[in-house]
C-alpha cells in the first residue's frame, strides 16, 4: 500500500514538473518563391508564402508578406508545387527490358541486397521531386517493401511516403521465372495463386504482412487480331478475380490490376478492381465504363516507349496504341494518374518526372499534366487529406524548380529543392 501511494506522488510530482517546464517555441519556416502551382487551382499564385510549423503546412498567401518571428527560405523566382506522386513504381526492380535482365536480379542477388538497392531507389525518387510513390509489388523480393517503407517512416533512411503492395497474385505458371527445368524449384516474380479460397487467403496473407494494396496480373500474351483490338489471354477466372477484389474490398484495401490487352481490361472491370495498370488496350465501351465508375488508369507511358525498341514485336505498336488513346480517354472524363513502371527501367537511367512531358504531348495542358502527379494521384491512394495539395493542414511536402513548369514542363525533371515533411532533403537553389 505505501509502495502504491509513493508510486502515485512520484508520477503526480513528475508530472506537475513537466507541465511547469518551460516549453521550447515552435519553430516555423516560412518559404517564399515567384509563384506556386498548388495542385488544385487552375492558376498558379504570384509570390506566394507559405508557413510550415512542424511536419504541417500552416497557411498560403500572396503578396509576399511574411509573418513575424518566423525563419525565411527566400526561393527567389522559383515555383513551389505540392510533392510529386508516382503511383506505379518498383523499387525493388533496376529495370527488366529482357527477360535475362529479370531472371539476373531473381537468381543472383539476394533479398537483402535488393533491399539496399531499394533504399537507394527510394532516395533518387525523392531526390527528383517525389515525395509520395505507391510501390506496386516486389517482383520476388516477397515483403522487403514492407521494410523499407518501414525504415524511411523511422528515419533510418530518406525517401518518400509509400504505400506497397507486397506480392502481385497470377495463377500457377503465368509469370517469370519460366522455362526452367522442372526438376528445379526457382523463384518466381510473384504469388501463386488457384481457385477462389487461395485468392481470399493470399488477399488476407498479404494484408497480415502489412499490404496497403492488393495487385493481380489479369493478363499475358498481348496480340492484335483482325480487328485492329490489342487481345490477351486472361489469367484468373472471373470467380478467382473477384474474389481477391472483395476480399481486398472486405478488409479496407483496393486493388490495382495490370492489364494492357482489352481482355485483360474487361476481366478487372467485371472484378470491380480500383485502378488499371498500363491498359494499352483500352476500347471506348471500357473507357466509358471507367469513367462512370471513377476507375483510375495509370497508362505508365514511360516504361512503354523505353522497353519497347529493346522488346520488339507488338511492343513499338502497342506504346504507339496509348497516344491514340490518350486523348480519347481524357475526352471521356477517365481519371488519369501518374504512374512511370520506374524499376521496369533502370531508376538510374532516366528521370520519371518524364511522364508528365509525355502526357503534354498526348493533349494534356501541363496544368492537367501536373495534378495527375499531384491531386488526382493524392486521391487515388485515398490521402487527398494530406498530400497532393499545398494548402492548410497538408503535411509540408513541397518541392522547387528554378523556372515555370507551365510554359515549359521539363521543369519537373531539373527538381532542385525538395521538403519533405517540413525537412529539406535537397537544396540546389540558393536561397536568399
Amino acid at each position: 500500500m505505501r509502495r502504491s501511494i509513493s508510486f502515485i506522488l512520484f508520477i503526480s510530482c513528475t508530472a506537475a514538473f513537466t507541465q511547469n517546464k518551460p516549453q521550447p517555441p515552435v519553430k516555423r519556416i516560412a518559404i517564399r518563391a515567384a509563384r506556386l502551382i498548388d495542385g488544385k487551382s487552375d492558376q498558379a499564385i504570384v509570390n506566394p508564402v507559405v508557413v510550415i510549423e512542424r511536419d504541417k503546412i500552416v497557411s498560403v498567401t500572396s503578396g509576399g508578406a511574411v509573418p513575424a518571428a518566423v525563419e525565411v527560405i527566400d526561393l527567389g523566382n522559383a515555383t513551389l508545387l505540392p510533392g510529386l506522386i508516382d503511383t506505379h513504381t518498383h523499387v525493388l526492380l533496376q529495370g527488366d527490358i529482357t527477360a535475362a535482365d529479370y531472371d539476373e536480379q531473381l537468381l543472383k542477388e539476394s533479398i537483402p541486397y535488393r533491399a539496399i538497392l531499394a533504399a537507394r531507389n527510394a532516395n533518387i525518387a525523392l531526390q527528383h521531386g517525389f515525395t509520395t510513390i505507391r510501390d506496386l509489388e516486389t517482383e520476388g523480393a516477397m515483403y522487403a517493401d514492407v521494410d523499407v517503407k518501414m525504415a524511411i517512416q523511422r528515419g533510418e533512411v530518406p525517401g518518400p511516403r509509400m504505400q506497397v503492395a507486397t506480392r502481385a497474385m497470377t495463377p500457377t505458371g503465368m509469370y517469370p521465372l519460366l522455362g526452367y527445368s522442372w526438376e528445379l524449384k526457382v523463384p518466381t516474380g510473384v504469388q501463386y495463386v488457384d481457385g477462389v479460397d487461395e485468392a481470399r487467403k493470399a488477399v488476407r496473407e498479404q494484408v497480415m504482412y502489412g499490404a496497403d494494396w492488393i495487385k493481380y496480373y489479369s493478363d499475358r500474351g498481348y496480340h492484335f487480331e483482325p480487328d485492329g483490338i490489342l487481345h490477351s489471354r486472361v489469367n484468373f477466372t472471373d470467380e478467382e478475380a473477384k474474389a481477391i477484389v472483395d476480399e481486398a474490398h472486405r478488409l479496407g484495401k483496393k486493388v490495382a490490376a495490370h492489364c494492357i490487352g482489352s481482355d485483360g481490361i474487361a476481366a478487372a472491370l467485371r472484378a470491380g478492381v480500383d485502378t488499371v495498370e498500363h491498359g494499352d488496350g483500352l476500347t471506348e465501351p471500357e473507357m466509358d465504363e471507367m469513367a462512370k465508375r471513377g476507375i483510375y488508369w495509370i497508362p505508365t507511358i514511360t516504361v512503354g516507349l523505353y522497353v519497347a525498341p529493346g522488346r520488339g514485336g507488338n511492343w513499338p505498336k502497342m506504346a504507339e496504341l496509348q497516344r491514340t488513346n490518350f486523348p480519347i480517354a481524357m475526352k471521356k472524363g477517365v481519371k488519369i494518374a501518374m504512374g512511370t513502371d520506374v524499376g521496369g527501367f533502370d531508376w538510374r537511367a532516366l528521370n520519371e518526372a518524364k511522364e508528365f512531358e509525355y502526357y503534354v504531348q498526348y493533349g494534356m495542358t501541363p496544368m492537367q499534366s501536373i495534378k495527375t502527379g499531384t491531386s488526382v494521384a493524392a486521391d487515388l491512394l485515398g490521402w487527398s487529406n494530406r498530400v497532393g495539395t499545398i494548402e492548410a493542414g497538408k503535411w509540408a511536402d513541397l518541392i522547387a524548380v528554378s523556372g515555370d513548369p507551365l510554359k515549359d514542363i521539363s521543369e519537373l525533371e531539373r527538381v532542385q529543392w525538395v521538403m519533405k515533411g517540413g525537412e529539406v532533403f535537397k537544396n540546389e537553389i540558393h536561397s536568399r
